[in-house]
Formats: C-alpha cells, sequence, structure tokens
C-alpha cells in the first residue's frame, strides 16, 4: 500500500472476526515497530503480544468492558520502560521519553497493522495497574496503550477532522 493510502484506510474498527492473523503478518508489524524512532534510540518500550483469550478477557475488564480487546486476534500492549530510558536521560527519561517512545512504537503498529490488510483500535482507558498483573510487566514497565488487531467485522464510520490544528509562526 502507498503510504498516504495507509493513512486514509486506517480507522478505529472495535468488532473483528475471528480468524486469526497469520505469523507472518504479525512479524512484519513487529518490524515496522522496530522502525520507529526513539530518544536516544534506547527504544525505551516493551511490546506484551498476548493472543491468549483468557488474559485478552482480563484486559477488556482492567479497560472498562472495551469488548474489542477480548474479540481481537492479537492484543499488542505497549509499555514505557522508565528504566531504559532513566538510564541515559534520568528522571525526564523515565516521565517522558519512554512514553513517547512506547506511543510513537503503538503509532507505527497501526499504520503497519493497516498495511497487512487489518484493522486496530487505539485503547488508552485502562487501569494500568491490573494490565500490569496480567502481562506480567516488571516494576519499571507502564502500561500506555493497548492496541487490539484483526480481521474487521464490521465498517469503519465516517470520520471528521479538525480544520483549527495548525498555526504558523
Amino acid at each position: 500500500m502507498e503510504f498516504y493510502d495507509v493513512l486514509k484506510n486506517r480507522h478505529s474498527i472495535r468488532k473483528f472476526t475471528d480468524k486469526p492473523v497469520e505469523k507472518e503478518k504479525i512479524s512484519n508489524i513487529l518490524k515496522a515497530i522496530l522502525s520507529s524512532p526513539s530518544a536516544g534510540n534506547l527504544q525505551s518500550y516493551k511490546v506484551h503480544i498476548v493472543m491468549s483469550q483468557e488474559v485478552k478477557d482480563g484486559l477488556m475488564a482492567a479497560a472498562m468492558d472495551q469488548e474489542s480487546i477480548s474479540s481481537a486476534a492479537v492484543v499488542f500492549v505497549f509499555c514505557a520502560d522508565q528504566d531504559v530510558a532513566g538510564s541515559k536521560y534520568g528522571e525526564r527519561g523515565e516521565e517522558l521519553y519512554s512514553t513517547q517512545d512506547a506511543t510513537i512504537a503503538a503509532a507505527y503498529s497501526q499504520l503497519a497493522i493497516t498495511n497487512e490488510g487489518l484493522s486496530s483500535v487505539w485503547v488508552g482507558a485502562f487501569d494500568p495497574l491490573e494490565v500490569s498483573r496480567l502481562i506480567d510487566a516488571d516494576s519499571k514497565q507502564l502500561p500506555v496503550a493497548m492496541i487490539p488487531f484483526g480481521y474487521a467485522a464490521e465498517e469503519p464510520r465516517e470520520r471528521r477532522r479538525r480544520t483549527d490544528l495548525f498555526s504558523e509562526v
């Protein structure tokens, strides 16, 4: 897919079929995540790949029962790895750069997911402590986003975009 087509075709999809995602597609998406920029090239994030239905059901409960998590074939949980960023940048690295690294990686994942003919949704509303427990994250790994994805079982809704976001200085 051409880059601008990927941008145009990326939509939030919250209902998925039960068709599994091919390993090759997951591998391609992971390669795209690895290409994302990061502060000091530290890649101060961790991606937990969740395919277990039991864990997905727990993540759904931790995310205010957002069913897209349970129905997706795969859920990526992006965690800011505060120790990695903090090792070079101190407190600012722990508190900001690691979160930026994780969110940039999550955004790249969504573009790659779209490029693979799949659909996803960004989930940011969840109990981070419960998510950490469910994925067995280290204490300095802060969950910042979940990306459930798979084959769409719904058509995307029309999306409107604001036109007042840019300011030339």
